[in-house]
Formats: structure tokens, sequence, C-alpha cells
């Protein structure tokens, strides 16, 4: 993103500067010198972070502002500290923080992967025909790895603490590459 005085100008967009002079829209081709010459700045949008863990908005500028997300969860009060109930339950409302939300997705996540398998444990009761070993081996893997996921996230006691509980991979110096994380790493079969 580039900007003339506040006007953000885009690359293919023409622009008149304060003097009234109209630049064409292939100003881009310009060089660094010639930009600066005219006034162009560039403006590097920054990358927003996770929106599972903060909740950020961007700045007229490119920049962002964020706020790291509650990591637990968090009953709710009103401006006097009173609880809030929910009129449905008749209980204190409770605000889910990241690890709950984080511990839900996994749960669905399990479900779907189970789902795929169920017809094997349908034509069992129906025919009576063995369910194939490597669809319970599969099946036990899956529910393994979502209390595996489900207990590291109940560990974590920081924002970092989960950031670094997602998958991720990098290249040592070694150009071996090299997985960190758990979160979302499920079995195939």
């Amino acid at each position: 993103m580039w900007k003339y005085q506040n006007k953000v100008i885009r690359p293919g967009q023409g622009w008149t500067d304060v003097y009234g002079v109209q630049h064409p829209g292939n100003w881009i081709r310009w060089s660094a010198a010639e930009k600066a010459a005219k006034g162009l700045v560039e403006i590097i949008e920054q990358t927003p972070p996770d929106d599972r863990l903060y909740s950020w908005s961007r700045n007229a500028d490119g920049s962002v502002t964020s706020t790291p997300k509650e990591v637990e969860d968090k009953t709710v009060v009103d401006a006097e500290g009173y609880p809030v109930i929910d009129p449905k339950t008749g209980k204190q409302l409770v605000q889910k923080g990241i690890k709950s939300n984080l511990i839900e997705q996994v749960k669905i996540q399990q479900g779907q992967l189970l789902s795929s398998t169920d017809w094997a444990y349908i034509r069992k009761q129906d025919t009576n025909i063995d369910i194939p070993e490597a669809i319970q081996l599969y099946r036990n893997s899956v529910r393994l790895t979502a209390a595996l996921m489900e207990d590291a996230i109940n560990q974590a006691k920081s924002i970092e603490d989960i950031e670094a509980l997602f998958v991720k991979y990098s290249t040592n110096n070694n150009n071996v590459m090299i997985k960190t994380g758990i979160l979302y790493d499920w079995p195939t079969m």
C-alpha cells in the first residue's frame, strides 16, 4: 500500500498531487527515488496476529492493534460486579476462553474423523461382518490424539504456551524439516 499525504494510492490507480499534476496509473514502475521525489510513501501492512488468540484491528497506516484473548473461562459480571444470569439456564453466564474454544474444536474434529468410519460399526451391527483392524487402529489413534491435544491445551498457562501447541514446520541449519506442536496433527488411515 502506498500513500500520498493522507490518501491511499493503489498500483494501477492514477492520482493527483497537491499541485494539480495528474500522475498515471503506472506510477508503480517508477524507481524508489522517483516515488520519494513525488512524495509517495510505502506503507508496509503489518501481518495480523492469529485471531484464535488475539482480537485485533487494522489502523489507517496499516499497523495492527491487538489484544490477547482470555486464556481461561471467565464468569460474566455487570458494571457493579454482580453476576450476569442466563435467563434460559438460571446460571451465571461464562465467557469461554481460548482453551475451552480449542478443546471444543478438537472434539468437533475428532467426531468428524470418527464419523468417516462409522459405517464399519453399522455394518457389524447389521451383518455381523468384522470391523477391519486398520479401522479400529485408526479410531483408537484418533481418540488417543484427541486426548493428548486436550491434555496439552489444559496444561497451557499463557497465550505463548497455546501458540506453541499449533503445528509449525521449520528448517534447521542442515535443511532438515522440523515439526513442532500437536494441535490438529491428526492421524491418517
